[in-house]
């Protein structure tokens, strides 16, 4: 914890542009000890990071420059204090690659996750999501040859190189948060004995790139038309294969296994007018680094939900599996690794892990509004009186602007104008920390439904926009079913 994060960081803001900043806004908490925040000045937005550890935050804002310097988007640095463990950066937005994949399953009407894994199984994948991890794998090979060819590794934390203790580390991990928490029965020597021989059969892959570390649909940004790159702290030396898997084998993101192999050979193509790297080559070690991935991910995903109790991530855990037994079918691996081989087997077969995180009964449903208050409040069809009403009649109505009076809050200019402005990104951010903390609370209890509901004054415009872009975040929660309606427009 940083207790006096925001002080901090108002100094620094105050600093840094002359004049304190008129509000700050607590951003959604990932899985590590570093706090965000958005900074809203006279006429600029930035993002407030703050984090007591020095030298992972050398890291980030070294990165970030060099990354610039060699043109890739990633967020400007506007000032830091490293005393202070504080440093501000460029606002990219709060639209990610998986919020618009959750929005393209919300528009399809698949918010329960059972039915996001069903299509995935069916081996859909919409065209126009493609073309955006198309424009992404363009990307990565700049990151991993071009940006690394005069980076000095010695500023990566916690280590210069991805190398046989990194490896270790995360093996170990898996070992100790995953296996010995689910729990799976394994042979602890013959374990160890596998993953020095699993160890030294992933570094006989070129290891000479910049290998991201987190290269996953939650840290890519999508602003100003195309993606941005966020995260990678944890960046260091390693193999080219690790952060395609990373990325192709996200187990929430659901990728259909056919779209997977294809963007796999779109990948090949593009890393090769960037290295001298051939496809059987560079095949031979990329499933053994997907499962390392994963394995990696497995032990967070224990870690964080079966031993720190956060049941928000115990999904993950049953995507995870459904993403191994995926793997093991396609993957070539080495023969001598039969007590791994088997602890993967006794993953697989687990029924118990199949379903982990899968929600009793209904689970919760959040119904969800958007209406006029000239009409009157919504019905609560729950009964149970509870829930949020948010009234967005404080932020400026695109509705009175001419260009934008037929549209509604789904249309894409209003959307964009909405997003643009900073009283609706102030109020859509408070809101989504409000009813993140009650759907918490309620999974935690077992409650099986809340009601939030978006007024404004016709129903069309903002109460619209903010039910959405409520709706998208929320699909991104395990154990969750979300009822979306627009009652103005339905009644229209």
């Amino acid at each position: 914890m940083i207790p006096d994060a925001r002080d901090r960081l108002a100094r620094l803001f105050r600093n840094t542009f002359g004049h304190a900043p008129a509000h700050i806004a607590t951003l959604g908490a990932d899985g590590s000890i570093r706090r965000y925040f958005r900074l809203q000045g006279e006429d600029q937005t930035v993002i407030g990071a703050a984090n007591n550890d020095r030298r992972e935050n050398t890291a980030f804002l070294f990165l970030s420059r060099h990354f610039r310097r060699h043109g890739l988007p990633v967020p400007e640095i506007y000032a830091q204090d490293l005393d202070q463990g504080v440093y501000l950066q460029q606002d990219l937005g709060d639209e990610t690659l998986f919020s618009r994949l959750a929005a393209a399953r919300a528009e399809e009407g698949t918010f329960p996750e059972r039915l996001a894994a069903a299509r995935a199984e069916e081996g859909t994948f919409p065209e126009r999501l493609a073309a955006i991890y198309r424009r992404v794998l363009d990307d990565l090979p700049r990151f991993q040859v071009t940006a690394a060819e005069n980076l000095d590794f010695s500023v990566c934390y916690p280590r210069s190189r991805f190398d046989g203790q990194s490896i270790q580390w995360d093996l170990n991990y898996f070992k100790y948060h995953f296996l010995k928490l689910v729990p799976v029965d394994f042979d602890e020597q013959a374990l160890e004995n596998d993953f020095e021989r699993f160890t030294a059969y992933l570094l006989e892959a070129d290891t000479r790139y910049f290998l991201y570390r987190d290269f996953q649909s939650r840290n890519i940004m999508l602003h100003d038309g195309r993606p941005h790159y966020i995260d990678y702290q944890g960046g260091r030396q390693g193999a080219l294969q690790y952060d395609i898997a990373s990325l192709l084998q996200d187990g929430r993101a659901d990728i259909p296994w056919a779209t997977r192999d294809e963007l796999l050979d779109y990948y090949v193509e593009k890393i090769g007018a960037y290295a001298a790297v051939s496809r059987a080559s560079f095949l031979s070690h990329y499933y053994g680094y997907a499962l390392v991935r994963l394995m990696q991910a497995l032990g967070a995903y224990g870690y964080r939900g079966l031993y720190e109790g956060k049941s928000h991530f115990l999904t993950s855990i049953s995507h995870g599996v459904r993403n191994l037994e995926g793997l093991l079918v396609r993957a070539a691996l080495p023969d001598d690794l039969p007590e791994l081989t088997r602890a993967w087997s006794r993953i697989v077969d687990d029924p118990a892990l199949r379903r982990m995180g899968a929600v009793s009964g209904e689970g919760l449903t959040v119904h969800l509004w958007s209406f006029s208050y000239h009409l009157g409040l919504p019905r609560d069809p729950s009964g149970n009186g509870g829930g949020f009403i948010f009234d967005c009649r404080i932020v400026k109505n695109p509705g009175r602007i001419p260009e934008y009076a037929a549209l509604t809050g789904k249309d894409a200019p209003v959307a964009v104008f909405l997003d643009k402005n900073e009283d609706a990104r102030t109020f859509l951010g408070d809101a989504k920390t409000m009813v993140d903390r009650a759907v918490e609370h309620h999974l935690r209890r077992g409650f099986t439904d809340l009601t939030v509901a978006f007024g404004c004054t016709g129903g069309q415009h903002r109460s619209v926009y903010f039910a959405e872009r409520l709706a998208a975040h929320l699909s991104e929660r395990p154990g969750l079913t979300v009822r979306l309606r627009h009652r103005e427009q339905e009644d229209s």
